[in-house]
């Protein structure tokens, strides 16, 4: 370890920045969160540092000095920043601040710096500094990204909140691994979660049930050390119904990522990829229970008990769906059956595989010259009904996206041409939207029950028909190298078969 991490305390304290630019006004927008009162000395101060300060000058907590640096202004200051383009007025910076035992930083020369700027994670109070020692500062920024990631918003209003509770926790449980135990409990279950959901108030309602709970007991006791010690408060689980998206996961929300990882149990059905399934807590135990046209491995209800089941033992359950939960993946139905049994839930939205079809496939929903609106329809109404209500399927100007149509193909072309709809209206069908797998198909309503016959295209797949069907061959992209797949050839459709 080359340097030791340290958090300094800045506000009100002064600060100087030699140097009026780009650089010294990225350290001014640091400095200036962390309460710092900012001097900064140059000939010239750009606009941006100007409109950055505004504030803090109008009330005298800033000041901008237009005038050659002189070392009289180190005079009195906690640290100091150098951040010009002349090298030579770095140097002396950095020589007057060592001469006066003041903590200086010459930007981007770690030679000449006693401290160095970490690529920060901020969650206040929490705070991650990340430093390279210099080496590698963009692989420090890429690191900190990685962490922004993995690290909710929330974190920090929860720590605040276990600030406002820790002298109460501490005079109610007496001993230093009780504290540890139940602050464990807080920070890893119901607690944080209605805390990143952003249920300020039921968490913290949450948490003064837990500490009255868990200081019954220990009056209950007679020996309040080793329940205190030892004894976990019985709580129950909660239920996680997220969106797993289209099968690249990669399209995963942060959310679905970090409940995903701290699952006990993961509830799976058969459009969640490998790659998706991988992301869960690599011990967490992972339950199939997938329904594919005309072979279901678990009746809805029976995945509705399930899930009750699972959380009344305690445990954080995920159900997770391919695509987005509310948009024909029955995600209603499974959160009517928690609430009736009294099982808390959260829902995570995913991309659906309309949008995933769409964007993989560089056809546009929406497009200002040949869509402006949009219908979902599903292909098969409850308990395997045909949805056959073409009539109102009619309008040019919209998109229509049928989910489970692939199997369907004839008898849907076949009523949008009985109901009127315009032979000649183009329509695509993409299989395995967003995976290295896709495959797209165009045509006609007139043709492309011939086309799917030859190119044979797998599920999970959807149907787009529309005007903006048109699009793809400009602005396909993915897994196409841009080029169309619309299948004129026995040869493109062997090409496309290959891909």
């Amino acid at each position: 370890m080359n340097t030791f991490p340290l958090f300094f305390k800045l506000d009100n304290q002064p600060i100087l920045i030699v140097g009026g630019g780009e650089v010294a006004q990225r350290k001014a927008d640091l400095l200036a969160r962390a309460g710092a009162c900012i001097t900064i000395v140059a000939t010239d101060i750009t606009h941006e540092i100007q409109e950055l300060l505004a504030e803090g000058i109008a009330s005298g907590r800033h000041t901008l000095v237009y005038e050659k640096y002189d070392k009289k202004w180190l005079v009195g200051k906690r640290i100091i920043i150098a951040g010009t383009d002349n090298e030579a007025l770095n140097h002396q910076v950095q020589a007057d601040a060592k001469a006066l035992n003041i903590p200086v930083n010459v930007v981007d020369t770690p030679p000449l710096c006693d401290f160095i700027f970490p690529a920060i994670v901020d969650r206040n109070p929490i705070v991650i500094g990340i430093s390279s020692n210099g080496k590698a500062p963009v692989l420090a920024r890429l690191l900190r990204a990685r962490l922004e990631t993995l690290i909710p918003q929330g974190y920090g209003n929860l720590a605040k909140l276990a600030g406002q509770m820790r002298a109460d926790v501490k005079s109610k449980i007496p001993t230093l691994t009780g504290r540890r135990q139940f602050w464990e409990r807080a920070f890893e279950g119901r607690v944080s979660e209605l805390m990143f959901a952003g249920r300020d108030k039921e968490a913290k309602q949450a948490l003064e049930d837990s500490l009255a709970e868990t200081e019954q007991q220990l009056i209950s006791s007679k020996d309040k050390q080793e329940v205190g010690t030892t004894k976990k408060t019985k709580t129950s689980g909660e239920v996680y119904i997220v969106g797993a998206g289209p099968g690249d996961p990669e399209l995963l929300t942060f959310k679905a990522l970090r409940l995903m990882q701290q699952a006990d149990i993961v509830y799976y059905d058969a459009l969640v990829s490998d790659k998706v399934l991988d992301l869960c807590r690599r011990d967490a135990d992972k339950v199939f229970v997938g329904k594919k046209r005309s072979n279901h491995a678990v009746a809805q209800q029976g995945i509705n008990e399930l899930l009750i089941n699972a959380a009344k033992t305690g445990k954080r359950v995920v159900r997770l769906k391919g695509g987005d939960p509310f948009v024909y993946g029955r995600g209603g139905e499974e959160i009517e059956a928690l609430q009736a049994a009294g099982i808390a839930y959260q829902v995570v939205p995913g991309v659906t595989a309309a949008n995933a079809a769409a964007c993989y496939s560089g056809i546009p929903l929406t497009h200002r010259d040949h869509a402006q609106s949009i219908k979902f329809v599903t292909s098969f109404l409850k308990a395997g009904a045909e949805n056959n209500n073409f009539s109102s399927l009619l309008n040019p100007d919209e998109t229509v996206v049928f989910y489970m149509g692939l199997h369907a193909l004839e008898r849907l072309i076949t009523g949008l041409i009985e109901a009127g709809r315009d032979p000649k209206t183009p329509i695509a069908i993409v299989a395995q939207a967003s995976l290295p797998t896709q495959q797209v198909l165009t045509g006609t309503l007139a043709n492309i029950v011939e086309k799917q016959a030859k190119a044979n295209l797998p599920t999970p797949a959807l149907l787009i028909l529309g005007k903006v069907v048109s699009l793809h061959e400009t602005l396909a992209w993915f897994g196409t190298d841009g080029k169309t797949t619309d299948m004129e050839s026995e040869q493109q459709a062997h090409a496309l078969n290959m891909v």
